[in-house]
């Protein structure tokens, strides 16, 4: 990116994460021994605190309830040095809460969401934070907004003529980011996600068809478009080029917060205007550790420790 960088402004969801991982397949009806833990998660959440573990500087703007879990979330947030001064604080609310369950190999079989909380991110609230739009160098949303708020968010960025990237989050939710995809410099959806957003059937295990959708993207109006595949990596497209970078082999111990945290290290790779395809060995590289881990975002995670464990 070539301006000046000031902070990244990230907006959306901030929640809490139950996993449940049985340990054989489960029957229905009845109860199975496994290991169920918690973690603080949500999207933009997730992106920003693997930004501000990167080093960069990061201002995240999320609601949460007056709980527990909202001081848990708000607290952990600001010990990793992310700016919440502006998060909303809802009195009387719930925080929001996320609750996967697992397959005893460690990838996701269903999951429910409780995000009504995020309806408090409105047009209003942002625009009287309008001046945080203004100082960044660019902006992450993802697409638990509603469609008023991110509309909103375009707007001012527009006003500022500041990037703005877009997670998709779910295949449902992908559908919010469809009207404004000529509005986006990066978006970074997984296979399914892809398909919702460009419209367009492929085979997930098909890297050339991954490319493809890529470059529709991109000819939809979207700068970057990055497709992640799981097993198989992730494909990439610009105005320029296309490429696919594999994944590295890894034992899974729990798949949440991966895709997060390849999008976070593709934005640190970008901010500091490395190679497009170089970005995406951050991203993948950021994801296999991530995936090595039970917590959404890894702790430890570093620029020295994605540099040596860095997809080649």
């Amino acid at each position: 990116m070539e301006e000046e960088c000031g902070h990244v402004l990230v907006i959306g969801a901030a929640n809490l994460d139950v996993k449940g991982r049985p340990e054989r397949d489960l029957l229905r009806g009845t109860s199975a021994p496994g290991v169920i833990r918690s973690s603080l998660g949500g999207v933009a959440r997730n992106i920003a605190e693997n930004l501000a573990r990167l080093d960069v500087e990061t201002v995240l703007l999320t609601a949460v309830g007056d709980d527990q879990t909202g001081e848990r979330l708000l607290g952990q947030a600001a010990g990793c040095g992310i700016d919440i001064t502006e998060a909303y604080i809802a009195e009387g609310r719930r925080s929001g809460a996320y609750m996967a369950l697992l397959t005893p190999d460690g990838t996701l079989d269903v999951a429910l969401d409780d995000m009504s909380i995020i309806e408090m991110i409105t047009p209003d609230y942002l625009e009287q934070r309008r001046d945080l739009f203004q100082d960044a160098c660019l902006v992450v949303i993802d697409a638990n907004l509603s469609p008023e708020a991110i509309a909103k968010v375009v707007e001012l960025c527009d006003i500022y003529d500041v990037a703005l990237a877009a997670d998709p989050t779910s295949t449902t939710l992908a559908a919010r980011l469809r009207p404004h995809l000529q509005d986006l410099y990066m978006t970074s959806p997984d296979v399914q996600e892809a398909k919702a957003l460009c419209d367009v059937e492929f085979d997930p295990n098909d890297r050339d068809a991954a490319m493809e959708a890529a470059a529709k993207l991109v000819s939809l109006g979207v700068d970057i478009a990055v497709i992640t595949m799981g097993e198989f990596g992730a494909v990439y497209a610009n105005g320029d080029t296309m490429g696919h970078v594999p994944a590295i082999k890894t034992d899974i111990v729990d798949p949440t917060g991966a895709g997060d945290a390849i999008t976070a290290a593709i934005i640190f790779g970008l901010l500091e205007d490395i190679p497009l395809d170089e970005c995406v060995r951050l991203g993948v590289t950021a994801a296999s550790l991530t995936l090595r881990t039970r917590e959404t975002v890894r702790s430890d995670l570093s620029l020295d420790l994605l540099y040596n464990e860095l997809a080649t």
